[in-house]
């Protein structure tokens, strides 16, 4: 079980990785050639809208309840295939009729995300830009839940490997816009329902050359359908109340110009760790935590989940720590150049240190949410969302108008940590399954050890590159290297980890 857990862990980190990296390239293009000017805030709005409404039904609440259900029927491959198939026809009518609906009503709905907008050439540009990249959900939620078949199969690399083709397509588009001398914030809004094709093409070749092959056909409310529908309402509307929470920031950012921008590219590079690391453990433990306790190995259970709070911890936990110390830098290497101007940079940087430090809380809920999900309990996460959503909205409103647009990070932070906090306490009544075991209770105190003496040596070290006027890019790669080095130094030495767990990870 271990073996197969890494090995999934490490298929579906390192394709995201690969994923991130392209990303950065994009966000560094669009950053020097569109700045944060309207161009650049209609096409953030433009870009969220598609992906909001994409966490809400494919990875939040239809995947949350598909994954485990299809896996309990994996045993019967007829079964399967027929919940899989009405499943896949029931979510195509769905999102069809939202894209068309959407599409007709887009004004209200980029009043609805950012009301800063209105009055201004901004509005205009994100309700054009949104009405071309709106149907991008069709094909991405298509693409999420054929991705969660190939997951419960324990195939990972074609699901991970298909955000790769979105930023590698978005590069071109750029490229090819500035070579043909087109309108820029167009181009990528056209390239937004092309990269949607190219991912459905990709997972759904790979469900169909291993026997899931998909194609929509006139949906059936079948005793099945309406247990899904039953157990992924709750969770729809927990994904709803964590949409609500992204609506306030962006309503916030919209009244303070270039405000979208910053956010966007903050929030861009503190999702690295997120999605590289709990992303990939999520999409690996749901499944392995639905098939033990489908076998009533709560042992079993218990391993799967320190494991996965293990590796979650390790990795992220000094990176919450690096971020919050040299933000600055980080920022004007990837997007202090071309229209991105300093003051972008630094408000960036602000904006990236408060969701730094939060990091912890969003990897902890990744990781304790598999073990409501894979119960088929989506009614708990939802109560806790909803508390979160308070929390947000009361920070958010209240500071904004004395702080400004950091009041949106702070409240995604603070709420992030309300969060964590009602799922831990939620999972007291769950049983073994759900409780540390002595090596993770010995783990978790060192790595926090490690990541603060780390932090403090790249703080001296940066203020010593700083003194001596090192150039950006090398003092980047000194601080991350180096504080990557001397934070495994210290957790060999401190028994964070061993050399030999460490080894027996990388070969498995």
């Amino acid at each position: 079980m271990k073996s197969s857990l890494v090995r999934g862990f490490v298929a579906v980190s390192s394709w995201t990785f690969l994923s991130r990296l392209a990303g950065f390239v994009r966000d560094m293009l669009m950053a020097a050639w569109l700045g944060s000017g309207p161009m650049a805030q209609a096409f953030a709005v433009a870009l969220r809208l598609p992906n909001m409404f994409r966490r809400f039904f494919a990875e939040g609440a239809f995947n949350t309840a598909f994954v485990p259900m299809f896996a309990k029927k994996l045993e019967t491959r007829n079964e399967a295939m027929r919940f899989a198939s009405e499943a896949f026809s029931g979510l195509f009518i769905v999102v069809l009729l939202l894209s068309a609906v959407a599409m007709i009503f887009m004004p209200l709905m980029v009043m609805m995300m950012a009301s800063g907008f209105a009055g201004d050439e901004r509005f205009a540009l994100a309700v054009e830009y949104s009405r071309i990249t709106f149907p991008y959900i069709l094909l991405i939620s298509l693409a999420s839940m054929i991705s969660g078949v190939l997951n419960a199969n324990g195939r990972f690399t074609a699901a991970a490997a298909a955000p790769v083709l979105l930023n590698l397509l978005f590069i071109v588009a750029m490229f090819l816009g500035r070579w043909q001398g087109w309108d820029l914030g167009l181009t990528l809004a056209w390239a937004t329902p092309v990269t949607g094709i190219a991912q459905l093409g990709l997972v759904w070749w790979d469900a169909h050359r291993t026997g899931w092959t998909f194609w929509p056909k006139r949906p059936r409310l079948s005793p099945e359908m309406r247990n899904l529908i039953r157990v992924a309402l709750p969770a729809a509307f927990a994904g709803g109340v964590v949409q609500i929470n992204l609506l306030v920031g962006a309503q916030v950012a919209s009244y303070f110009d270039g405000a979208v921008v910053w956010l966007y590219y903050s929030d861009r590079l503190y999702q690295l760790p997120l999605g590289v690391v709990a992303g990939a453990v999520a999409v690996v433990l749901l499944p392995e935590l639905a098939r033990r306790l489908r076998a009533g190995d709560d042992a079993g259970g218990q391993s799967a989940f320190c494991r996965a709070t293990e590796f979650g911890l390790f990795l992220t936990m000094p990176c919450a720590f690096a971020i919050a110390v040299i933000a600055v830098p980080m920022v004007d290497t990837l997007f202090g150049r071309g229209d991105y101007g300093p003051n972008d940079v630094l408000q960036t940087s602000y904006a990236l240190i408060v969701y730094a430090l939060g990091l912890p809380a969003f990897v902890m809920q990744k990781i304790l949410q598999p073990l409501f999900f894979a119960r088929e309990d989506t009614k708990s996460p939802f109560r806790y969302a909803v508390v979160a959503m308070v929390v947000n909205a009361v920070i958010a409103f209240g500071l904004m108008h004395v702080i400004g647009f950091l009041s949106a990070a702070i409240a995604t932070t603070v709420a992030s940590w309300v969060m964590a906090a009602q799922l831990w306490l939620g999972t007291r009544e769950m049983g073994q399954s759900a409780r540390w075991d002595a090596r993770l209770k010995r783990a978790v105190p060192r790595i926090l050890l490690c990541s603060a003496l780390m932090a403090g040596a790249l703080w001296l070290v940066l203020r010593w590159t700083n003194s001596i006027g090192m150039s950006r890019v090398p003092e980047l790669v000194l601080l991350v290297l180096g504080g990557a080095l001397l934070y495994f130094a210290l957790s060999f030495a401190t028994g964070a980890i061993s050399i030999q767990d460490l080894r027996r990870n990388v070969k498995r």
